[in-house]
């Protein structure tokens, strides 16, 4: 029985050794391989060493991008593939391996561990990482931009071409993206870096400097002005003002004798003619909307806009060379100016003739306030009321009317050309149809005294009068 029980207790401490020997010697093996029911990053670890998992875990990553981040915040991105960068899970695979070896693995026999672990390092093919860094569009762009300072005219005024300021050290970039890789960093913000610097200016770049400081001076000075045309308002633009600057067949701005910029007369002057050219009426033809229903072409006669040019000429000249930088409304002057003011200077207040109607009406803010019959110019004996556009330039009571043949006493006379006006005709008594073609006036037109007394209290001195035919 004894003999018995020795052989027993024998066997379970030979047991007992073997268990203890099996499992020091899996926890041996699992401190350098991992243990059993291990997952990590989805891929099945059990018994592989970490440069077996490593390789398994960058097979399984799926193609991703490196970001690079430019000084003006754009984002451009490097294909990993193309630029064979891949990453490094080694350092992360010891750790953990560090944290779950010795007994620990006896707790993966219960159920799996799944583990989601992040690369700490990438590594790449440099070179192929470097061109794919220099072929970034704002890369080539860099390099092709010239080194220096140049001031240059572009659509909208003038710009400062500085070849000198906030330039991309390629080298630096190159470093800087290794040493964000290296540490599992890939997101690149190149200005966080430092990966831009400035380059010194040279003589010629200070030069270039200051006359973009007097181009932003006199550009800015200018185009505080604003013209008033009325109903038109046009401010003179950085672009405007910039075309006032002498330069030359280059487009390199001209310097006098004192190194400021020189003024072009003949640009000032072209632009004021150009204005002039744009609001000018006088002598010209027109398209008016009869109240008919139909368009017809009057020319300007007595009425009608003109600029004048020598005077705002001279404005315009002193303004640009002046240093004051007061905010400025400007109504041109004229050499003739019609009642109002702007590209459409009848505007919506103006009496309208129609010598084939026989009509006479009178507008008032766009609104009609008066319609009447009327009698034009005998144009059966060529006395025919002349057409054009002219104005109200008198109004006068009582007033006797002399011609070479006639005397005529009348109640109300509005002049609009010459000794052409509107007035009352006591002596008719029918008015409209076809009664100028042989009973006509000399010329005038004849308007029923109550219509006549009605219009002689609306009407100003100065109301344009198209007359038609």
């Amino acid at each position: 029985m004894k003999k018995m029980l020795r052989f027993l207790v024998v066997f379970l401490l030979i047991g007992l050794f073997l268990i203890l020997g099996g499992m020091l010697a899996l926890t041996w093996y699992y401190s350098s391989n991992f243990p059993v029911n291990t997952w990590i990053n989805g891929v099945y670890c059990t018994g592989k060493s970490v440069e077996q998992v490593n390789e398994e875990l960058v097979s399984a990553q799926e193609a991703s991008a490196i970001v690079i981040v430019d000084a003006d915040r754009v984002n451009w991105e490097i294909d990993m593939q193309a630029a064979d960068v891949r990453p490094d899970f080694t350092d992360a695979l010891k750790a953990y391996l560090r944290q779950n070896a010795s007994v620990h693995w006896l707790h993966n026999l219960q159920k799996p561990v799944s583990s989601q672990l992040t690369a700490e390092a990438y590594v790449a093919d440099w070179e192929k990482l470097r061109a794919g860094l220099e072929g970034l569009p704002f890369v080539a762009e860099e390099k092709d931009m010239a080194v220096g300072v140049r001031v240059c005219r572009e659509e909208g005024g003038f710009c400062l071409q500085d070849g000198n300021a906030h330039r991309l050290n390629l080298e630096k970039a190159s470093a800087y993206l290794e040493e964000c890789l290296s540490r599992g960093q890939t997101t690149i913000d190149l200005l966080e870096g430092g990966c831009y610097e400035d380059f010194p200016d040279s003589d010629s770049d200070r030069l270039q400097r200051d006359i973009w400081a007097q181009v932003c001076s006199f550009t800015d000075r200018g185009s505080r002005i604003v013209y008033d045309m009325g109903t038109e308002q046009i401010s003179l633009t950085p672009d405007i003002v910039a075309g006032f600057l002498e330069a030359g067949p280059d487009g390199s701005l001209s310097l006098d004798q004192e190194g400021n910029l020189e003024i072009s007369e003949t640009a000032v002057r072209g632009w004021i003619e150009e204005l002039a050219a744009a609001y000018d009426t006088c002598g010209s033809e027109r398209e008016f909307a009869a109240t008919r229903g139909e368009t017809v072409t009057v020319q300007y006669v007595t009425y009608g806009t003109k600029l004048d040019v020598e005077a705002e000429n001279a404005y315009l000249l002193e303004k640009l060379r002046s240093d004051s930088a007061q905010e400025e409304t400007h109504v041109p002057a004229y050499v003739q100016q019609g009642y109002v003011r702007g590209l459409d200077d009848i505007g919506g207040t103006y009496i309208e003739i129609d010598m084939t109607e026989q009509k006479m009406y009178y507008y008032a803010d766009g609104e009609l306030a008066l319609e009447t019959d009327i009698v034009t110019g005998n144009t059966g004996r060529r006395m025919g009321t002349p057409q054009g556009i002219n104005f109200v330039y008198a109004k006068q009571r009582n007033r006797t009317l002399r011609g070479a043949d006639y005397e005529s006493f009348v109640k109300y006379w509005v002049p609009v050309k010459g000794n052409i006006g509107i007035h009352d005709a006591s002596w008719r008594s029918k008015f409209g149809g076809e009664i100028y073609k042989t009973n006509g006036s000399h010329g005038c037109i004849n308007t029923p005294t109550n219509m006549m007394s009605q219009l002689y209290e609306m009407v100003e001195i100065g109301t344009p009068v198209i007359m038609f035919y």
